[in-house]
This record gives C-alpha cells, sequence and structure tokens, in this order.
C-alpha cells in the first residue's frame, strides 16, 4: 500500500491511499468536480520495513471554480 499526502487546495492536509504512488499526477473528486494534484519530491518509506510508501502532491487546479461556501446555507453567507 502507498499513500499520498495532499498539500494546498480544497483537501490540504488529507492523506489517501493510492494504489500507484510513483504516478505523477493525481485527479480527485471534489464536491462536484475534480481536483488535480502533482508529486513532487522524492518518495519516502521506500523500504521493506519502514511503513508505506508516501509521495507528496500539491495542488495544481480542478476542474471547475470551488465555491467554498457550497456547505453554508445562504443566510450565513
Amino acid at each position: 500500500m502507498a499513500i499520498a499526502r495532499l498539500h494546498g487546495g480544497p483537501l490540504d492536509g488529507q492523506v489517501i491511499p493510492v494504489d500507484d504512488v510513483e504516478q505523477e499526477q493525481l485527479i480527485v473528486p471534489y464536491s462536484e468536480t475534480q481536483v488535480v494534484y502533482e508529486r513532487r519530491g522524492e518518495l519516502i518509506n521506500t523500504g521493506d520495513d519502514d511503513g508505506p510508501t508516501e509521495g507528496e502532491f500539491w495542488f495544481v487546479e480542478s476542474e471547475d471554480d470551488i465555491d467554498p461556501y457550497s456547505d453554508t446555507p445562504r443566510d450565513r453567507r
């Protein structure tokens, strides 16, 4: 198993499992759109006995505009 640590964008701070942490991009569903994260830096924990392999992925773009208030009732805006 491998994990991706997400930085920036709407999923900042999330850690998600991935099948292939060596891929260059992750396209992740978010609300009614998708967000794109790009891998940067070296992989860590690549040995057999040091835990799951980890990669750092940084926010690049979203497919559509992201409304940060989409979960907030209109009268609270």
